[in-house]
């Protein structure tokens, strides 16, 4: 199976899981809202989850709710982004992001519903309660106040600064916004079977960093069609990315470094971790 035909299938099997998790759920906005935003996207955050379970000998129905769990948490960020006080999106995975579908009550009330959600899939999930304890804080440090909702604040401000972002602190942003998510995701294979995640957190942060200058590229070149959201956003508002600092042909040099050092991170673990090599490939070379 090529790797994007294994992670169309690992996306199914997520986003399954993510319609069964709604079943009980009344009948509602907030619950269409929320099937909205789980809607589409490629679940590499999910994906990652599975493939690091994996690596580490966790059995696969033990990754499945913990891969569901961050596609949900990152589905609230995306509805919470988009609003206008944040970063004010009418389009997402190709479809009308939640609060222009119906209202900004709506899409805030449905974030926050999601991000309960995450914590449900990762405590219902049939890890032992330890290891899912486990999973639960260190999901709580990466979506809160240290990383991702630090990155979305240090973006905000950035809006309005008088001195455009160094590239230094375009980094520190995106760690948050952009890494966090991606660095629980690679080290929850470890997390859930009690082992060091420090190789897997070094790879994380080398592939997150490679994700993101890999968006903002696409933010120059790419074709809104296929990334299902408005591009070129940044250049317009002035807004100091990777490309505005490295120029485009800097960027797409650092990001090939980049999963580069990611592929170096994995050597710990041979060929069992070809399937995460892919993903770090891929990650430069898609196309939304």
């Amino acid at each position: 199976m090529s790797f994007d035909d294994l992670l169309k299938a690992e996306a199914d099997v997520i986003q399954a899981c993510l319609m069964d998790a709604l079943t009980d759920f009344p009948n509602d906005r907030i619950t269409d809202g929320m099937r909205h935003a789980l809607s589409g996207g490629k679940r590499l955050r999910g994906f990652l989850v599975i493939q690091s379970a994996a690596l580490h000998g966790v059995p696969r129905n033990h990754a499945i709710s913990a891969a569901a769990a961050i596609e949900a948490l990152h589905a609230y960020s995306l509805v919470h982004d988009d609003l206008p006080a944040m970063d004010n999106d009418d389009l997402r995975r190709g479809q009308p992001t939640v609060h222009v579908k119906w209202d900004e009550a709506t899409a805030i009330l449905v974030g926050d519903a999601l991000h309960a959600l995450a914590f449900e899939l990762v405590a219902k999930g049939p890890l032992p309660d330890t290891k899912k304890l486990a999973l639960s804080h260190s999901l709580a440090q990466e979506a809160g106040g240290r990383a991702l909702i630090r990155g979305q604040n240090m973006d905000i401000e950035a809006e309005t600064a008088q001195t455009p972002l160094s590239l230094a602190d375009i980094e520190s942003l995106q760690s948050g916004k952009t890494g966090a998510l991606i660095e629980w995701s690679c080290a929850a294979g470890a997390i859930m079977a009690g082992e060091n995640p420090a190789p897997m957190r070094d790879y994380a942060s080398c592939l997150g960093r490679a994700f993101q200058i890999a968006d903002d590229i696409l933010d120059v070149t790419g074709d809104e069609r296929k990334a299902g959201k408005r591009l070129q956003k940044d250049e317009t508002a002035g807004k100091a990315t990777f490309v505005s600092h490295l120029g485009l042909d800097g960027a797409k040099n650092k990001a090939r470094e980049l999963v580069a050092e990611a592929l170096h991170a994995l050597t710990p673990y041979n060929a069992e971790a070809d399937v995460l090599r892919d993903a770090a490939r891929f990650v430069i070379s898609r196309e939304f």
